[in-house]
């Protein structure tokens, strides 16, 4: 049975098809996504056809990691290391399998889940805006 994370990655693939080939111009498709979005994300990366993928303090990415030889484009992984959704020994797991993939980047960030969020207890607007920054410089590069 699949989980609704990948009927929702392979839903998203059509998704993305159509909008790649629309006529109003658009030639390449980005992907981001946010806690649950992050490892949908992730899914994307390995198993559609998006043009750059950007993850947010994704959830159980370690358990995802035998599709990681399927990344074939940019992907970009926000991490937060004091995430209490993601243990330091998943996070650890994540970077060594994914270090030596020269289309993935990887950031750390001192910060619980959910820093980037627009509101709440665990912002930190500071990396909010560093990881921010860094997603739409990565989107700039990747799908200009």
């Amino acid at each position: 049975m699949n989980s609704y994370c990948d009927i929702a990655a392979s839903d998203g693939s059509g998704s993305m098809k159509a909008a790649a080939l629309r006529s109003r111009g658009c030639t390449k498709v980005g992907v981001v996504g946010y806690w649950l979005g992050g490892r949908l994300a992730f899914l994307c990366a390995t198993r559609t056809d998006s043009d750059a993928t950007v993850g947010y303090y994704g959830v159980g990415l370690d358990n995802l990691l035998g599709e990681r030889q399927n990344i074939s484009k940019p992907l970009l992984l926000h991490v937060a290391t004091r995430d209490k959704f993601s243990s330091p020994e998943a996070q650890a797991k994540v970077r060594a399998a994914l270090n030596d993939n020269p289309l993935v980047t990887i950031y750390e960030y001192d910060a619980d889940h959910a820093f980037a969020r627009g509101s709440g207890s665990a912002r930190a607007p500071a990396l909010a805006q560093q990881a921010d920054a860094r997603t739409q410089a990565f989107f700039n590069d990747k799908l200009a």
